[in-house]
């Protein structure tokens, strides 16, 4: 993997979120405009890695990790990185949908814009049908977007948090399990919206469904007990994997 590619890269990263498996010594870098995917059985440290990633599991009590995580070279955990601007250039779309109740779908997608700055109702306007354009959802809610956000359905109102986050435009978008609570029209919606999105954005994503890592990622982790066992190209992981246990998981002997 080539250096300058490399947007996020841990080093010998060990982590604890709240209540879920540790994570022990991982390193692992990502390359810029794939898909990364990270599987293994429930409780393996998928989650609490993800949550790393931009420092999301500081909001859980009891949260800590020692090594490095760095984007574009620069360790975010160093005391002078801000956990709320790094959130900006490190969104994160979590299992269920969590639409903002009391906005509406406009609203919504123009949040993280507000919080940035932007003051111009013309620029807002402007980069928010982008973001829903880019989240495939403009078509279908372009003439209602005053109403409540909680009016959509469980698939819109995902595309709508994958709006929010692209929104102001971060540099690697994190995603824990996006459709586990979707029907199958509302899974596969988003997994093509992933082959669009990471010609702007970095994308990791977090998945039980071994299929659907075969389907949509370019690279693929896999997790078990806290440590990753194996990384490589999503083809050799899922054809030749190189280590018993990711071999053993893959074709259902365990998991």
């Amino acid at each position: 993997m080539a250096e300058a590619a490399v947007r996020v890269r841990t080093e010998n990263l060990s982590a604890v979120y709240g209540k879920f498996t540790a994570v022990r010594g991982v390193s692992l870098g990502f390359t810029s405009n794939q898909v990364h995917a990270l599987i293994g059985p429930s409780g393996c440290g998928k989650s609490t890695f993800l949550r790393t990633l931009n420092r999301m599991h500081e909001l859980s009590e009891g949260g800590w990790i020692s090594g490095k995580v760095l984007l574009d070279g620069e360790d975010i955990y160093a005391p002078q990185v801000s956990a709320m601007k790094l959130r900006r250039r490190v969104g994160m779309v979590f299992q269920r949908p969590t639409p903002f109740p009391t906005m509406s779908i406009f609203d919504n997608v123009a949040a993280g814009l507000r919080v940035n700055g932007h003051r111009s109702r013309g620029k807002i306007k402007e980069i928010v049908e982008r973001s829903l354009r880019q989240a495939a959802l403009w078509d279908e809610v372009k003439d209602r977007l005053g109403d409540s956000a909680m009016a959509l359905s469980g698939g819109q109102q995902q595309r709508l948090c994958v709006a929010r986050t692209i929104a102001p435009a971060p540099e690697v978008v994190l995603l824990d399990e996006p459709t586990a609570s979707l029907d199958p029209q509302g899974t596969q919606r988003i997994e093509e919206l992933l082959f669009e999105l990471k010609k702007e954005f970095t994308i990791v994503i977090v998945t039980h469904n071994m299929q659907q890592a075969a389907r949509v990622s370019d690279t693929t982790s896999f997790f078990y007990l806290g440590r990753m066992v194996e990384t490589g190209p999503t083809r050799q992981m899922f054809t030749t994997p190189q280590q018993e246990q990711t071999e053993a998981y893959i074709t259902g002997r365990f998991g």
